[in-house]
């Protein structure tokens, strides 16, 4: 009975110590700032509507002397969109964190999310959530976004488009 007990004290105390561990950004408190944009597709000139509309949220959070970072692209496109790999030749969402006071980029990650466009469900509409980023930091700091587009057919290669950033932390 002994041996029970003290066995089930030692699992209760690992299991509170895993949940102690859990990821630090799974419990950080965000500020988020939401905004549109509708693009039009620069590689298309037919008569059909051809506008893709996204949106964009971008969080920052700061906790015991870091700063994080995370962004949720949606998008809504025509539905005729939905299953062609012939619209871009490229398309990334570009993640930072940036130090306001100075206007530092601390922090950028890059993420390639032409599959996810051009595999959108069967309205030409989707999602996704970039992974967060970290950075060591004890200094305020705010998390920006930039969609870049390589349009097919369209010869200008990658064209930025800018988001509105999240409130600083």
């Amino acid at each position: 009975m002994r041996k029970t007990l003290a066995a089930s004290a030692v699992a209760v105390s690992v299991l509170g110590a895993t949940v102690a561990m859990a990821t630090p950004a799974s419990a950080l408190s965000w500020s988020c700032k939401t905004s549109s944009r509708s693009i039009d597709d620069a590689g298309y000139n037919g008569p059909w509507a051809d506008n893709w509309d996204f949106k964009i949220k971008v969080c920052a959070a700061r906790s015991g002397g870091y700063g994080y970072g995370k962004a949720t692209i949606s998008w809504d496109a025509p539905p005729y969109y939905s299953g062609v790999d012939t619209t871009f030749d490229g398309a990334q969402l570009r993640l930072v964190l940036v130090r306001p006071d100075s206007g530092a980029t601390v922090k950028t990650a890059t993420y390639d999310i032409e599959y996810k466009l051009e595999h959108s469900n069967s309205s030409g509409n989707g999602s996704w959530t970039t992974p967060t980023i970290k950075f060591k930091t004890g200094k305020r700091v705010y998390a920006d976004t930039t969609l870049r587009l390589d349009w097919d057919s369209d010869g200008k290669g990658y064209r930025n488009y800018g988001f509105t950033g999240s409130p600083s932390v």
